[in-house]
Formats: C-alpha cells, structure tokens, sequence
C-alpha cells in the first residue's frame, strides 16, 4: 500500500502587507512613503517630486516580519494568478 502524503498547508497572505510592497527582481523588498495622500498643498515641489521614490527596507526584522506576512510576494509578482 501506498504511504499518505501528508497535506500541505496554503498560507493566508495579510493583503495590507501585499499591497503596501514590492519585489524587485533582484530580490530587495521596496515600499513607498507614507505622507502623500492630502495636506500636499503647503509641500514644496521637490519635496511632492521625492515622494514617488520608492525605497528600500533594510532593516532586517521588518524584512523578516514582510516575508511572513506575504509569504507568495515574490511569487505572484513574477507570475501572476490570472
């Protein structure tokens, strides 16, 4: 007789966290800036100019913290579910 497969679990992906950042291709996580909603009026416009920047998370515990929170980023990105 065949042995079982064991089942293997999906994981639940926190939508907040997918759509809030990115995978580049070399594998980096990048978000956006918070601050760019409204209020931009009274903003200067190099200030408005730097807020489409897209930078880079490098702190080690966040990229941990992102990784468990969106396990399938990288994945999807690359190859979306139609």
């Amino acid at each position: 007789m065949a042995k079982a497969k064991k089942k293997k679990y999906k994981l639940k992906t926190y939508k907040a966290a997918a759509k809030r950042f990115r995978v580049t291709g070399s594998g980096k996580i990048v978000r956006t800036k918070g601050g760019k909603s409204h209020l931009r009026r009274r903003k200067s416009k190099r200030t408005k100019q730097l807020f489409s920047r897209m930078l880079v998370v490098e702190n080690s515990g966040d990229i941990k913290r992102i990784k468990r929170l969106a396990p399938y980023l990288k994945k999807h990105k690359a190859n979306p579910p139609a």
